[in-house]
């Protein structure tokens, strides 16, 4: 249960399919004069916030409980989800800075490449000249 809780809190919190209403979260979280207004607006905003909503939405909806068959069992859930989904964020995270450093770094290879490859066909054009003039 705690993949599609990282997924959800994921996607809301970070990718660009939410960007205007995570705008509009946070333009809000900053300018409300009441305290819990921000505070609310800022839970769109925060994945680790947003996951301890996701996860006790998922808990009501499935009933799901570890240990005790009580409300111990519950809170002992909600604990343990929300941290095995924050494990996954961050796992998520750190997978994708290292996709976006390996994108960056084969830019640059290509810029490169491109430049050294201007320079040889310079290089050649000269030569060629230089023998046409020996001639």
């Amino acid at each position: 249960m705690a993949l599609p809780i990282a997924c959800i809190a994921c996607t809301v919190t970070r990718e660009e399919v939410f960007r205007e209403p995570r705008d509009f979260c946070e333009k809000k979280s900053k300018e409300c004069k009441s305290l819990l207004h921000r505070k609310f607006f800022y839970l769109f905003t925060c994945e680790y916030c947003f996951s301890h909503y996701v996860t006790l939405f998922f808990l009501l909806i499935t009933r799901y409980h570890l240990l005790y068959d009580n409300w111990r069992g519950y809170l002992i859930a909600f604990f343990a989800i929300v941290w095995i989904a924050n494990i996954y964020m961050s796992l998520f995270g750190f997978v994708r800075v290292g996709m976006k450093k390996e994108r960056i770094e084969a830019k640059i290879k290509e810029v490169e490449l491109e430049k050294c490859d201007d320079n040889t066909g310079d290089n050649q054009e000269m030569i060629n000249k230089d023998e046409k003039e020996i001639k």
